[in-house]
């Protein structure tokens, strides 16, 4: 505590930390109170290895020539506030202030940081397939944006946390999520969530469906039965000709042959897409 008699600036903010917006402004809130009534000489400057000094102003009136890059960016308030506008990436950093009235009279210091970010846009899940056999070694889930700085990725699964365990891999920002031996527990819906300190973005549900390998071979050979006993009760009920029940015949099992090729393709299909 310094002693009455010697006068002191007194900076105070109610903020240490500042989550700016790319594009937008920041103000960086100071107040001080000194018992001198003469004009304060304010200090701004950003820490770096070297650091670099923003601006100086007696009172609100600035001092000598700004930077290129923060021309037409920076205000100085009566209270020492600094309000910097169209933020850039570059002005992310801690920002020291130095509050001086008389060359005798003690300097107050404050420290503020401010972070830049640009907002995340809505993000999206990519997939190989929305459709995969139980069973697949791997299956991978992919979250993307468009735009978007530090973000932080997490995945839901029916609505709840999904984390690394014997069968989920998460890559190491968590964007990319693999299921490996996939089973029909992992027919569900899937969410990605993106945030950053001054944003979030939520993806359209994705709904992963997951076929049993025995119950999809089942449907196609009956797809192929169902239309071979449909032709053969046609031609029973019609009673061509020979010559027709000749001609019928070669036509239905050619049919029941392409039927089987198509269920044979169909499956390879979906196998080959699902690994």
């Amino acid at each position: 505590m310094l002693p009455d008699l010697v006068d002191a600036v007194n900076i105070t903010s109610h903020i240490q930390h500042i989550h700016g917006t790319y594009g937008q402004s920041a103000l960086l809130s100071v107040q001080y109170s000194s018992s001198s009534s003469d004009k304060p000489v304010v200090k701004w400057q950003l820490n770096r290895e070297k650091p670099i000094t923003v601006v100086q102003s007696v009172g609100a009136d600035i001092i000598g020539n700004l930077r290129a890059d923060y021309k037409d960016r920076i205000h100085v308030f009566e209270n020492g506030s600094l309000l910097i506008s169209n933020l850039l990436l570059s002005d992310e950093g801690t920002y020291g202030v130095e509050v001086s009235i008389t060359d005798d009279t003690f300097t107050g210091e404050k420290t503020i940081n401010l972070t830049v970010d640009v907002p995340i846009s809505k993000p999206r899940v990519t997939v190989p397939s929305s459709t995969v056999l139980e069973l697949a070694e791997n299956f991978t889930l992919s979250c993307i944006h468009d735009n978007g700085t530090k973000p932080l990725y997490t995945w839901l699964k029916g609505g709840k946390t999904l984390a690394n365990d014997s069968r989920i891999l998460l890559s190491p920002d968590h964007r990319v999520m693999t299921i490996s031996r996939v089973t029909m527990a992992d027919d569900d819906i899937y969410i990605c969530l993106v945030g950053n300190p001054i944003s979030s973005g939520r993806s359209t549900p994705f709904k992963l469906t997951v076929y049993r390998r025995s119950s999809l071979y089942i449907v196609l050979s009956m797809g192929g039965i169902f239309l071979l006993v449909t032709l053969v009760t046609v031609c029973a009920c019609w009673k061509p000709s020979r010559k027709y029940v000749t001609v019928i015949s070669i036509l239905t099992f050619f049919l029941f042959l392409i039927c089987v090729c198509l269920s044979f393709i169909f499956y390879n299909v979906i196998t080959k897409r699902s690994l």
